[in-house]
């Protein structure tokens, strides 16, 4: 297989156009409406090959944000549905009432490093400044600077196992009642109207290690954002919230060198290993010794994380790990790049290789697949699904 070519025309044949906007699904047989940080991953790909449509990708997630600065994670282009996905009642026409991890600076920021395009910068300036600050401000209730999720889904990884026990679900569970769980959550928040605050702290608030990960990377692109359009009151506010993040992340989260996501208003730590420990690599808020640590005592444990195609979304020794449970074992190719962007950031380039070459096999083996047995790399999920397109950025720290 030529892997950019079959990358470039699997975006061609998912690309949908909606009036003067474009966009990509994630897999037409399984997911044909539009979702926030697969539209980032979709421009970060794009840039490589495509980048007006990398663009357009930016510009149509942009279109629906709310007036309080919220991204939806979705939206309903086309509302007719010939998929078995179900189209859930979010109390509002067209989008759904909750956000996704917030990956748009840093795909703003990929675009920008291609072309130097500030007009571009200057146009969508203002929509990212207001959505980070809606982060900052209506997830943060308590000031103590960690961004809450009121909705596993926000997080990207509906069932994890890191939200069983905030869910109040066993341990072992089908995914038919994982996902009633979650859905009983936006009926909750619809009588809440989706008051962030309130929401949170009377039906589930997470601070998770993956979202705050990716806003402490995110803000710090921000501020650059800001700087190079002449903002720079703006980019000293976004460099410093980063750095608040990264020292709440230090406080609450981090125990026996592992950093834990967070759940409830006093902050208990949920621990359970999945790929989330090792988001704080690439967030570059540890040290070369903790990286080291996190590197040898985890990643490249067997019995744990390094299986014959790395890495398994949850820790082999868990007793919720299935391979083939969703977000519960297989491996993501998008936790995978997000692991290998973290490995550069310490000088883990061997690893990093490894973990590029094994999501290079698993396409090779399995095609574009939405997610992949650990053991045998068989494909599971959806087909023709865009984030195996991610392995075309690895390798480029642009950044």
């Amino acid at each position: 297989m030529n892997l950019n070519l079959a990358c470039r025309q699997l975006f061609i044949a998912n690309r949908r156009l909606k009036g003067k906007f474009q966009y990509t699904v994630p897999a037409p047989a399984t997911y044909p409406y539009q979702w926030f940080w697969d539209s980032c991953f979709h421009s970060i790909i794009l840039s490589h090959f495509d980048l007006i449509s990398a663009k357009k990708e930016i510009f149509s997630i942009l279109f629906r944000q709310f007036q309080n600065g919220m991204i939806p994670h979705m939206i309903y282009w086309d509302k007719t549905n010939k998929t078995n996905f179900p189209r859930i009642s979010w109390g509002k026409d067209g989008t759904s009432t909750i956000t996704q991890p917030p990956m748009l600076a840093y795909a703003v920021w990929q675009i920008f490093q291609i072309d130097k395009d500030i007009i571009f910068l200057k146009s969508v300036y203002p929509h990212l400044y207001h959505f980070y600050k809606y982060l900052l401000i209506e997830r943060d209730p308590h000031e103590k600077h960690l961004i809450g999720i009121m909705n596993p889904d926000e997080s990207g990884e509906d069932n994890s196992p890191r939200f069983d026990l905030p869910l109040n679900l066993p341990v072992k569970q089908t995914l038919k009642a994982n996902t009633e769980q979650r859905l009983r959550l936006v009926k909750q928040n619809i009588e809440c109207h989706f008051d962030a605050p309130f929401c949170m702290r009377n039906f589930f608030w997470v601070k998770d290690v993956p979202f705050n990960s990716i806003m402490v990377t995110n803000l710090k692109l921000l501020a650059e954002i800001a700087k190079k359009i002449d903002q720079d009151e703006d980019a000293d506010y976004f460099a410093k919230e980063a750095e608040a993040i990264s020292l709440a992340m230090r406080e609450f989260m981090l125990e026996d060198d592992i950093f834990w996501s967070t759940y409830g208003e006093n902050y208990k730590k949920i621990k359970v290993k999945t790929w989330a420990i090792f988001a704080p690599l690439y967030a570059k808020i540890i040290t070369q010794g903790e990286a080291k640590k996190l590197v040898d005592d985890h990643l490249l444990n067997k019995n744990e994380f390094w299986t014959n195609f790395p890495v398994p979304t949850t820790s082999l020794d868990e007793p919720s790990f299935d391979p083939s449970g969703f977000w519960r074992g297989p491996t993501w190719v998008g936790a995978n790049w997000f692991i290998y962007k973290g490995l550069l950031n310490y000088g883990f380039s061997d690893v990093a290789e490894e973990i590029k070459k094994s999501s290079v096999a698993l396409i090779q083996k399995s095609g574009f697949r939405e997610y992949f047995n650990p053991f045998i790399g068989e494909g599971l999920g959806a087909q023709n699904f865009t984030w195996g397109g991610l392995v075309i950025d690895m390798g480029q720290q642009r950044a």
